[in-house]
């Protein structure tokens, strides 16, 4: 391996597939893993995740060789362009990172600078956990309440960008198509319209899927539930929560049952061994997530439907300041925190690292360091609970000490050391 502006470390190995089939790694106890820093705040939130994820490593006897790689606008500065192949292959040679949140500036070819690593790398699994941190002030009662997991299809839906814009000779050619062709009468109205095409295939709602069901049986997960609005969409978001049920029935066997099973052959009582798969529309979901909260557990949906429904998952537990994500496909990660860039608060080292150190947390599960994984979220929340946070979380609390996203870092890299 060489890059034309990326140093490999010389002190770490390369992560590496142990199993074509599966997909498992072998993860040496020094791995390389790739870091993009991002683009405003992640100048100061990469480094506090850095030093976090290096504390948890070192306290489990292990190391992590940081591999600095590129995109958005320290990219433009090295590379003149936003994604370079540098980067890209970096990643997919060491197949675990992480990064921080990336803009995509205007005109700049991309629709967006993370859909375009996730679609180049085929992490085709954007995993969101939602889970209530002790201390984090939150507008709901109970937000303890929430402890889900999110498996967003990543490559599919409105987000693969077929679209043509109102006015253009592609819109006219599409549109005469559907109506002369297709025969679809009295849909379309007159004048400039944009179009859109939304593919969802059996292929890629499968394979989401089957991490869903594989990551709630392998995590004593009690359901997962396919979420979709399929009441409208009847051969896209109908056939999404179709294909979850077929595939339940031909690969899992009596390891999955469905909430009409559940009901017709137990009584409702869930069999020990077994993962109830249920199925919501959309928009019922989003209000169940407030109502009913502790009822689901592992969900699986399409792009745009995860998109909406995590974010506001993640509102009932303290905001998108806290939220971690991780992209995954076969045998590749690429960990990311929710939220965006916030240029106007870059270099201030003010903002919450919470986001980005909790993505680092998934990363390290990922890899199998569930022990320094776990070491990661609880020393997090000791530190919140305690009343060390920073500014935005300080100015909704009754006392506390406000500080600097570094001096954050630092708290709770003393409470990984005191714990260890």
């Amino acid at each position: 391996m060489s890059y034309e502006k990326v140093d490999i470390p010389d002190d770490g190995k390369q992560i590496t597939l142990a199993d074509e089939e599966t997909g498992a790694l072998t993860v040496p106890e020094n791995p390389i893993i790739p870091i993009i820093y991002g683009d405003g705040i992640g100048t100061d939130v990469g480094p506090a995740a850095q030093r976090v994820l290096d504390a948890a490593a070192e306290a489990t006897g292990r190391s992590i060789a940081w591999m600095r790689v590129y995109a958005g606008s320290s990219a433009r500065e090295m590379y003149d362009e936003n994604l370079p192949e540098d980067t890209v292959n970096a990643i997919r040679d060491h197949r675990v990172a992480i990064k921080g949140p990336l803009t995509t500036p205007v005109g700049a070819g991309f629709r967006s600078l993370n859909v375009a690593l996730r679609k180049v790398l085929d992490l085709y699994a954007n995993v969101r956990p939602t889970y209530y941190i002790d201390g984090v002030p939150s507008p709901v009662k109970h937000p303890e309440a929430m402890d889900m997991i999110t498996f967003r299809e990543n490559t599919e839906d409105v987000y693969a960008g077929i679209e043509w814009e109102a006015g253009t000779d592609g819109a006219e050619q599409v549109r005469e198509f559907l109506e002369g062709e297709m025969e679809i009468a009295d849909v379309i109205h007159d004048g400039p319209v944009g179009i859109g095409v939304k593919p969802i295939s059996e292929f890629g709602s499968k394979r989401l899927i089957r991490e869903a069901y594989d990551y709630a049986l392998a995590n004593d997960r009690d359901s997962v539930t396919l979420v979709h609005k399929g009441n409208i969409m009847k051969f896209t978001e109908a056939a999404f929560r179709d294909w979850g049920y077929e595939l339940a029935r031909e690969e899992y066997g009596d390891e999955l049952i469905t909430e009409d099973e559940l009901w017709e052959e137990h009584d409702g009582e869930q069999p020990d061994d077994a993962v109830v798969v249920k199925d919501r529309i959309a928009d019922n979901m989003l209000q169940q997530l407030l109502t009913r909260t502790d009822d689901y557990s592992v969900v699986a949906t399409m792009n745009l439907n995860g998109d909406y429904m995590s974010d506001a998952a993640g509102a009932q537990i303290g905001g998108l300041g806290i939220a971690p994500g991780i992209n995954r496909g076969h045998g590749r990660c690429l960990a990311e925190p929710v939220h965006g860039s916030a240029p106007k608060y870059a270099g201030e080292d003010k903002v919450n690292p919470t986001a980005m150190i909790l993505s680092g947390r998934e990363m390290l599960e990922y890899i199998g360091w569930t022990d320094a994984a776990d070491l990661v979220r609880d020393a997090v929340e000791e530190t919140i609970a305690s009343g060390q946070v920073t500014y935005d979380l300080h100015r909704q609390i009754d006392g506390g000490e406000k500080l600097a996203t570094s001096e954050f870092a630092d708290a709770v890299v003393e409470t990984i050391e005191a714990r260890s």
